[in-house]
């Protein structure tokens, strides 16, 4: 059962960034800084994290890594100790056939996260029927948060029809759209809008190539005579596991936009093709999104959140020439990032005192 206030926080839309790994340089996991950046998260306005996700990375599962259970325990940690006076949503990645979905989601649900972001990764072998009963399973441990992944990072093409039947599924509360495709994520749009559930479910994007046009996109169908509209209201990102202060104040200005000033859309969409081009750099689109995980870990690195880009895969690093053109968009784009707003988180917060002796 989803609590009141978290599925009022999930049906206005908010920012939800996608919750690094951070190691230090023997690939060991760095607690403090795991912890700081949490605590960076909360402190910009992030309405909730995702954690156990692709940009967690999925290693953190791998026999001898075993790293699931303490980043959820440590996340959740964090936000209790926050004490927070408003919603704060607590997201799990779940992953795997069944029977390993279904732990995953019974370990989250035991930490007391909110929802379980569902990913239908790695499952070639599954046919879509068998993907809905999965999904039905797993509800039953903890409400579920759909995830349409784009086939680049592990994901597969679903149907319409597929998300028509995942909308009627109860335990469904929000759907992640990040096919990085116009054509299948209006599939999952115009799914749930066919859905009896279209009022219960928060659509969210995950293409990260396409931020602004989606939330200022409404979606209107005739179905069966009526007229249904639906937006995207929030994003659940890994885009936004970086400059996070300034997607929490682009999320509140497009709404204000939505609601009073249409003239400005045109400024927005404009900002809306930076965005795509720092995401281009940043997750490495030039490289089928190779360094996309050492994308984030750089910018964190050099705004003082991690220490280093290390991952799990000693393989997984920046591609050729990703660096420089990083520095190119710090330099293009330097109203994008919120770098003094870390600097001053950096200077006040205990643990980032700590660390630095």
């Amino acid at each position: 059962m989803i609590e009141k206030e978290v599925k009022e926080q999930l049906q206005n839309g908010t920012v939800i960034p996608a919750h690094p790994l951070a190691l230090d340089a023997e690939r060991n996991l760095d607690e403090q800084r795991q912890r700081l950046l949490s605590r960076y998260y909360m402190a910009s306005g992030a309405g909730g994290i995702a954690v156990g996700v692709h940009s967690t990375q999925f290693e953190i599962r791998d026999e001898g890594i075993d790293l699931l259970e303490p980043v959820l325990r440590i996340a959740a940690e964090e936000v209790e100790q926050a004490d927070l006076e408003r919603p704060f949503i607590k997201v799990a990645g779940l992953v795997g056939p069944t029977e390993q979905a279904i732990e995953e989601a019974e370990l989250a649900a035991s930490l007391g996260y909110d929802l379980g972001l569902l990913s239908m990764g790695g499952l070639s072998d599954y046919s879509e029927m068998e993907l809905i009963k999965r999904a039905e399973k797993v509800g039953q441990k903890i409400p579920l948060f759909g995830f349409y992944l784009q086939p680049a990072v592990g994901g597969q093409l679903l149907s319409f029809d597929f998300w028509r039947d995942f909308a009627d599924i109860p335990a469904v509360h929000a759907i992640k759209m990040a096919p990085f495709n116009r054509y299948q994520t209006l599939d999952v749009v115009r799914a749930v809008c066919h859905s009896s559930r279209h009022d219960d479910i928060a659509l969210y994007t995950g293409n990260d190539d396409n931020i602004i046009p989606d939330l200022l996109t409404t979606y209107r169908f005739n179905i069966n005579g009526e007229e249904r509209s639906k937006s995207i209201v929030g994003g659940l990102l890994g885009h936004w596991a970086v400059w996070t202060r300034k997607a929490v104040d682009l999320l509140k200005e497009i709404k204000e936009l939505k609601e009073r000033d249409s003239a400005r859309i045109e400024e927005l969409l404009t900002r809306g093709i930076e965005i795509t081009d720092t995401n281009s750099v940043i997750f490495d689109a030039a490289n089928n999104f190779h360094g996309c995980i050492p994308g984030i870990h750089e910018i964190l690195r050099r705004q003082g959140l991690l220490e280093g880009r290390w991952c799990l895969n000693p393989e997984e690093m920046l591609s050729p020439g990703q660096e420089e053109e990083i520095d190119r968009i710090y330099e293009s784009y330097p109203h994008l990032n919120d770098d003094d707003f870390v600097k001053n988180f950096l200077n006040s917060d205990p643990i980032a005192q700590q660390l630095r002796g």
